[in-house]
């Protein structure tokens, strides 16, 4: 799995980069909030590894405000619960307080890896800034969601796969409606 570390104390995200390449995995760090922003958007990694003192929750909004299809573990010294929600609403896939074992932390980034494979390009459709995802039949725009019928984000689906193209209305029955 390719992982990215964004953890603002170079000591530990070292032991941790160091503990999950030897379980197998590609992994890089960054050591500032906005350069891993950045490196995540660029190229997607399968998982983020997230310290909340960054700013971390603002990575996690921007991230997913770019929809972007990494998975995120939040490592943070705040284990109350509280803020363990916030983290999970904001768009988490996991959280760990620290301290923490280094089995421990490996164990929940495995788990993690076996929830389903990062979207491909295809999963992942942009035409401007209108953005769908097929695997969650999920439109946005600017950011914001859209809602669609089934059968609206089929069309969609179908006209984003081949933007400009124009499409008659026989062949639109024939690819969304799958009929004559």
């Amino acid at each position: 799995m390719r992982i990215l570390v964004i953890e603002d104390e170079p000591q530990l995200a070292g032991h941790v980069t160091r503990a999950l390449a030897r379980h197998g995995h590609s992994v890089r760090a960054q050591h500032d909030g906005v350069m891993g922003l950045q490196a995540a958007l660029e190229d997607p990694p399968d998982l983020i590894v997230l310290d909340l003192n960054l700013p971390g929750l603002g990575v996690l909004a921007r991230l997913r405000q770019e929809n972007s299809p990494s998975r995120v573990l939040i490592l943070t010294a705040r284990a109350e619960v509280g803020h363990r929600v916030k983290g999970l609403h904001a768009g988490a896939d996991d959280y760990l307080a620290k301290p923490f074992a280094m089995d421990e932390l490996v164990a929940h980034v495995e788990a993690l890896g076996r929830r389903g494979a990062t979207p491909t390009a295809a999963d992942l459709l942009k035409v401007g800034d209108l953005h769908l995802d097929v695997r969650h039949r999920r439109v946005t725009r600017a950011g914001k969601t859209i809602a669609l019928s089934p059968r609206e984000f089929d069309v969609l689906h179908m006209l984003m796969q081949e933007p400009g193209r124009p499409f008659s209305r026989t062949e639109l029955c024939e690819r969304v409606w799958q009929r004559d």
